[in-house]
């Protein structure tokens, strides 16, 4: 059975770290799952969640050319809901900062225009 990115597999735990847990997948390779790949809450104990010989659907994330395997429970489950990646918004600093002084100076006009209205405004013709 070939392993590709993207492919959820079952597999069996063999070894417990402070830093994951090590899969033993259906071809005989060893992937690793990290801490944060294990649920989709904070896990500060990996004993809370799994168990040495616990049978586990992982997918697979990443292999690379060393033959290290990246895997995870969390986004196996049918359930998995990604969260928002600030880091995928590719609007540019620039355009960001065009948008940020676009809004900045609607709001002040609109601030002025309110505050000018409660004062009577410029030229209102009061004379003292």
């Amino acid at each position: 059975m070939t392993i590709e990115v993207g492919s959820i597999v079952e597999g069996v735990v063999t070894g417990i770290t402070h830093f994951g847990a090590f899969v033993t997948l259906p071809n005989g390779k060893t992937g690793l799952v990290h801490i944060s790949e294990v649920a989709d809450t904070f896990v500060r104990d990996i004993n809370d969640y799994l168990k040495q010989n616990d049978h586990v659907k992982v997918k697979v994330l990443s292999l690379d050319e060393k033959g290290k395997i990246g895997l995870s429970i969390k986004q196996a489950s049918p359930t998995y809901k990604p969260r928002f990646d600030h880091r995928r918004d590719r609007a540019s600093f620039e355009e960001k900062l065009t948008k940020f002084m676009r809004d900045s100076d609607e709001r002040l006009s609109d601030l002025r225009r309110n505050t000018d209205s409660k004062r009577g405004g410029r030229g209102s013709g009061h004379r003292m």
